[in-house]
């Protein structure tokens, strides 16, 4: 095996990442090695690249980032068991530790000593990645790379949009970003009714529509209650799923919820936002928070859907080399792409 590897690093205190020659790195006991095939560009690493307040107060320097990929063990440590050299796996990203109350009941999720590969240590943007033999997450053969290397988003779509039951309900998700659209195939897939995604960028709409069976709707053209009354809703949406972080989305789904509504929250509105907390409450609207997968149900719960006719592929827009990442990465700053999966081999 090689001594070096090239990587995508976050070397300096400013907007970009630089290409780097970085040694592969040594594994622990626990640990395996995994030869990098695709990795997903993020949103996280668009705050990364933009070098914007949070990341410059998140993100140590230097840094290998990135946390959506896919490959194979080529190295195993010497504890671990039931992986084997060669297999192809993607990996849950939050390592978390074993301490708290919460990992010892198993709801490791909620862990709060959970840190980030390519966030808080050494990441996926590279030809070679660490990680505990714990977060490893075998593929299926009949999942490609591609989509191998999106199951972290996939994920945190699936984590919020089965955060409620879905089944014969009305759903309204706003925010068309591949999280949102995501969701919108999940809901679909799992017998939501109708499902209705917002947003303003048309680009992003349109892709909607390719991706799922959805009703795409561009709040500053149409209002969301003529939609209601198109569909023959009687009153509102059952399930909000809240993915745009806008705070004039999430004011627009509390108005369009039914009485007794529930809305499951991924979006992150940025610092402080007003909220009209009597509509919530007179409406008697239940609100989740949604960080991250469940681990591993999540990951369970997605692969048997991909293995059942979930079909998300087309949420995929770009592909680059790695030697065109700043292409890739301009590609997904510019609003109009789906996900971009850059391809290390």
């Amino acid at each position: 095996m090689r001594n070096d590897m090239i990587a995508l690093e976050k070397t300096h205190a400013r907007e970009g990442l630089w290409q780097v020659t970085a040694p592969v790195p040594e594994i622990g006991p626990d640990d395996v090695l995994i030869r990098v095939h695709k990795t997903g560009i993020c949103g996280t690493d668009i705050h990364i690249w933009n070098w914007d307040a949070w990341a410059e107060q998140t993100v140590p320097t230097p840094l290998i980032t990135g946390h959506e990929f896919a490959g194979e063990i080529v190295e195993i440590g010497s504890n671990v068991d039931g992986l084997v050299l060669g297999q192809r796996c993607s990996g849950e990203g939050h390592l978390i530790g074993k301490t708290s109350r919460q990992s010892r009941a198993g709801k490791f999720h909620l862990d709060p000593a959970t840190r980030g590969i390519g966030v808080n240590e050494q990441g996926a943007f590279a030809q070679y990645l660490r990680l505990p033999a714990f977060n490893v997450v075998p593929l299926p053969d009949e999942i490609s790379d591609d989509i191998g290397a999106i199951l972290d988003p996939l994920g945190n779509a699936v984590h919020t949009a089965l955060s409620f039951d879905l089944i014969g309900e009305d759903v309204l998700i706003t925010g068309a970003g591949p999280i949102g659209i995501m969701a919108a195939a999940v809901a679909r897939h799992v017998g939501a009714r109708h499902v209705v995604i917002t947003d303003v960028n048309p680009d992003r709409l349109r892709l909607a529509g390719e991706v799922a069976d959805v009703v795409p709707v561009n709040v500053a053209e149409q209002d969301l209650a003529e939609v209601i009354a198109s569909l023959g809703m009687q009153q509102g949406f059952d399930v909000g799923l809240e993915m745009s972080g806008n705070q004039a989305a999430l004011d627009q789904m509390v108005e369009a919820m039914t009485m007794g509504g529930r809305i499951a929250m991924l979006g992150i509105p940025p610092g402080q936002s007003p909220v009209d907390w009597s509509r919530i409450v007179f409406k008697a609207i239940t609100i989740k928070g949604v960080y991250g997968r469940e681990i591993f149900e999540t990951w369970y719960k997605m692969i048997a859907m991909l293995q059942n006719g979930l079909d998300v592929s087309r949420v995929i827009t770009h592909r680059f080399a790695v030697a065109d990442f700043e292409a890739g990465f301009a590609t997904m700053r510019s609003g109009s792409s789906g996900k971009v999966v850059l391809d290390w081999t």
